[in-house]
């Protein structure tokens, strides 16, 4: 009981050393009762229980695991003696592995690759048996960082099993330390390997020379054998009896495994049939997966697919393959009649139209895709335009406002008016309008925009997919460039003539549609149905001819821009040229009616000049005629300059001429404009001494007939010394011809008004203050030949010059420059009424012609500043017709009423002084 106690002892082991997996036997004492008393066994410290076979109380067999420890002691564990100890120790050796597709010359055991512990035969990966240091000395890593190494060595890798290896990058990442003299013993290692594999087959049969000899051996001892059972035909030998026991064994092996091979046989057939399914899967599936990219879009991959299918299989004479290539070429077949469908379908962008006409041509659709694409946008752009009229004509869009033909917003053409805003009172002084008239733009000009969009929107594309067919860049995608290209450019030769009647038929019906609507009277009656019919729209303004003109100009630029040739677009020139004139006849026919209306505004307020608003408002009026008509007499680049046609220069100026005879006509019209509408009671007196002397003509003045006359006869000066001058100098500068003539008619009517209004007034205010003369000289029987020695100056001659002074008065409230004028031709009227009653005295007594002279003297005093030759003549006839003084007395006492007359009226008189102050603007 004693001895069952001890531990385990193991005293020797054989071999002494091997590799993992060797087989060994274990010899020592008190090893174990039996194997289920044996509960552990290690090697070098690997656990080799599993392999352990027991054997005896002195004898165990077993095999060496893969242990960590080179070197370690053999321990036996038992239930009875516990752990154990040893007196010996195992070697475990670590040879070099064979590689799985190195040559060997004996037979490798295949253990060393499969765990048998876990017995789930999984392999080592070939890589896991490369050597982690080919080199064979000491590895020093390096410590330069991984990114540095990539920016150093770009597309390179220091793992030598790479195909990019960089022995550098190598070296340096892992022998960064290493001396020369090590480098050296690793060049000698390289190639020592290098030696070894090159050696050949002959170098393992050499090394297997043992492994040979034993199999000659075998066959020899074998062969011995037959040869003492004796002839190979004899029954019972040996041969024979293994004859049978073959053919047994296979007819044994026939009936148990029948079933089994029937359906090894069904398996290989089947497994063949999924290889060739395998091997030509992208045949077999194309079809499938042509329709899914054909839903998805991705024509690119079906055209890649089709030309690789095509160029594998277009002429096989496998019927399974030819029948699958059929149903490719029906799917393919659907795709181009798919793509011609979209290639025509409109609207469409000028992208998507090269790329169909590109899958076209790679999947070599019949005919000319791309001219079928080009035939289709000419008509689908005519039809856009006519729809664009007939929408606008049957009255779907009405509605005031700017607005495109989506019903949005466009605030751009308001901008574009933003600088004629000020130019559109021609609109409202001709018809009454609502206050929202200048933000309601007419159908007329809403469908020339709408047609310019439709154009410039359209066009471009057009002409660019023209010329992508003409230079062959249709195809600068495909893999057939230089044909496809040459086939193009062909057929883009033999259509340049209709493609040229395209781009002429889509001008000319850009040009009648806005004919249509602008200038019907310019087109065949037979083509009045189809491009007129908006006789019921709303006339237009310069104004909005002018944004015509400028909507009609960027289109023709933007034409241009296309490098479309200038005789294609001549026809735009053209309608721009009629516009260009029908704006300019059409705003100064406006500008007539304009002036017409202009005496309505008339306030009849002067200023300090002596003239009204009127002349301005015209002036006004006239050069917001001219700067509306700024734009469209522009010359743009390829234009002609309309005001050098004679016919239009004609016209231009007869019209011109009409509204300066117009306005005239309006200042007559004033000067006969009766009083029943005027307050006639106002009192023309005004205070004198007022500092504001105008204070007495204030806005709701109404003026009497005769201050009406002096009102026009100022602004006449006016027009005729500023006005008509400042608009010479205007249409000069925006280029009209025949200024003088415009200039010089304007003045002599306005000179032959002026002439009508003064005498006119001078009748008025000049024949009753004559006519009251002859009564007061002979108020109270006053006879010339029988009268009293004078005293004074009588109350007549007083009277008619209080009735002066007043015409005066009026005269230079309105003007001061008309006072001169008239007064010089009421003093003249004066002068010659009392030279002719003075001729018609008899006869004077000494009184009777001192009296004459000292009034005829005071007189002329008294008005000398506005005395002219025939009232100096009157005077002097009249004087001449009176005795003369030959007495001292008498002259004296002449000379002291003079003096005594003058004192009296000093303040009355002095109206009649020459004024140096000037009034004073406000």
């Amino acid at each position: 009981m004693s001895r069952a106690r001890q531990p385990p002892l193991v005293t020797g082991i054989s071999p002494k050393e091997g590799a993992a997996w060797t087989k060994v036997t274990i010899r020592g004492e008190n090893l174990g009762t039996g194997p289920a008393d044996l509960i552990g066994l290690s090697i070098c410290g690997h656990n080799c229980l599993l392999t352990a076979e027991w054997m005896s109380a002195s004898k165990i067999v077993c095999r060496v695991g893969p242990a960590k420890d080179d070197k370690g002691e053999i321990i036996v564990t038992t239930k009875s003696g516990g752990l154990g100890t040893s007196t010996v120790s195992f070697k475990l050796i670590r040879p070099e592995r064979i590689g799985i597709l190195d040559q060997s010359a004996v037979w490798v055991d295949e253990m060393n690759y499969y765990d048998m512990r876990t017995n789930r035969n999984k392999g080592i990966s070939p890589l896991s048996l490369r050597p982690s240091n080919p080199l064979g000395i000491e590895i020093d890593k390096g410590k330069i960082p991984q990114k540095d190494m990539e920016l150093t060595f770009p597309g390179m890798s220091g793992d030598f099993t790479s195909e990019n290896f960089s022995a550098t990058w190598y070296l340096i990442e892992n022998h960064a330390g290493s001396s020369f003299e090590q480098l050296k013993i690793a060049a000698s290692n390289l190639k020592k390997q290098a030696t070894k594999k090159n050696e050949g087959s002959l170098a393992y049969v050499k090394g297997g020379l043992s492994t040979f000899f034993e199999a000659q051996d075998a066959l020899s001892a074998i062969h011995q054998r037959l040869e003492s059972d004796g002839t190979e035909k004899v029954e019972g030998s040996m041969t024979q009896r293994l004859e049978n026991i073959l053919n047994k064994a296979s007819d044994t092996a026939d009936t148990l495994f029948q079933e089994v091979l029937g359906r090894k046989d069904k398996a290989d057939s089947t497994r063949n049939a999924l290889n060739v399914l395998q091997r030509f899967k992208f045949l077999f599936n194309l079809p499938l997966n042509i329709e899914r990219n054909i839903q998805k879009g991705d024509y690119d991959v079906v055209i890649n697919d089709y030309e690789k299918a095509k160029s594998l299989f277009g002429n096989t004479e496998v019927p399974v393959f030819k029948k699958v290539y059929a149903e490719v070429e029906t799917r393919i077949g659907a795709l181009r009649s798919l793509l011609l469908e979209k290639l025509l379908q409109t609207p469409s962008t000028l992208h998507d139209q090269k790329r169909y006409i590109r899958y076209l041509s790679d999947l070599h659709a019949p005919g000319d895709p791309a001219w079928q694409c080009i035939y289709a946008q000419h008509k689908w752009i005519l039809q856009l335009m006519q729809n664009c009229r007939d929408e606008f004509i049957s009255g779907q869009r009405v509605g005031a406002g700017v607005l495109d033909l989506e019903g949005d917003t466009r605030p751009s053409a308001l901008g574009r008016l933003s600088h004629t805003a000020s130019l559109k009172r021609g609109g409202s002084l001709r018809t009454p309008r609502p206050s929202t008239w200048r933000f309601e733009t007419p159908q007329q000009v809403q469908f020339v925009e709408k047609l310019s969009d439709v154009v410039i929107g359209q066009l471009p594309n057009f002409w660019k997919l023209w010329i992508s067919y003409v230079n062959g860049s249709l195809f600068s995608e495909t893999g057939e460039k230089s044909g496809q290209v040459e086939k193009s450019k062909k057929n883009a030769r033999q259509r340049q003539n209709d493609f040229k009647k395209m781009i002429e038929e889509l001008t000319n019906r850009l040009v009648k549609l806005i004919r249509g609507a602008l200038l019907p009277t310019t087109l065949p009656q037979g083509e009045l149905s189809l491009y007129g019919g908006w006789e019921n729209k709303t006339e237009l303004t310069g104004a909005w001819l002018t944004q015509i003109i400028h909507t009609v100009r960027g289109c023709h630029d933007a034409l241009s821009a296309l490098e479309i040739p200038n005789d294609l677009l001549q026809v735009i020139q053209d309608l721009l040229l009629e516009l260009r004139v029908h704006c300019l006849m059409l705003t100064l026919l406006h500008t007539t009616e304009d002036v017409k209306r202009l005496a309505e505004k008339e306030d009849w307020v002067v200023d300090n000049e002596g003239i009204t608003s009127l002349p301005s408002q015209f002036e006004q009026c006239m050069v917001q005629m001219l700067q509306s008509l700024k734009e469209p007499l522009e010359i743009k680049p390829g234009e002609i300059n309309v005001l050098q046609l004679d016919q239009v220069q004609d016209q231009a100026a007869e019209l011109s001429v009409s509204i300066m005879k117009v306005f005239i006509n309006c200042l007559d019209q004033l000067s006969t404009k009766t009083d029943e509408d005027m307050d006639t009671s106002h009192n023309i007196s005004v205070d004198l001494t007022s500092p504001d002397r105008f204070s007495g003509i204030q806005e709701g003045f109404s003026p009497t007939s005769e201050q009406r006359l002096l009102i026009i006869l100022s602004n006449c000066q006016y027009l005729e010394r500023h006005t008509f001058l400042n608009l010479a100098d205007h249409f000069e500068k925006h280029g009209f011809t025949g200024t003088e003539k415009i200039t010089r008619v304007s003045v002599d009517a306005v000179r032959e008004l002026d002439r009508k209004l003064f005498d006119a007034y001078i009748e008025r205010r000049a024949d009753p203050i004559a006519g009251s003369l002859e009564p007061g000289i002979y108020a109270g029987y006053f006879d010339w030949r029988d009268c009293q020695t004078p005293t004074g100056v009588r109350n007549y001659l007083k009277e008619a010059l209080v009735n002066i002074i007043t015409v005066h008065a009026e005269v230079f409230t309105v003007s001061k420059d008309l006072v001169p004028r008239v007064l010089s031709k009421i003093v003249e009227s004066v002068a010659d009424e009392m030279c002719r009653l003075m001729q018609c005295v008899s006869s004077f007594s000494k009184n009777g012609a001192l009296q004459a002279r000292l009034e005829l003297c005071a007189l002329r005093d008294a008005v000398a500043t506005y005395l002219n030759t025939d009232s100096n003549s009157s005077f002097k006839l009249a004087l001449d017709a009176l005795p003369q003084l030959h007495s001292g007395a008498d002259k004296k006492l002449l000379e002291e009423l003079l003096n005594k007359f003058k004192s009296s009226m000093q303040l009355q008189l002095t109206c009649f002084q020459p004024s140096s102050i000037q009034p004073v603007k406000r």
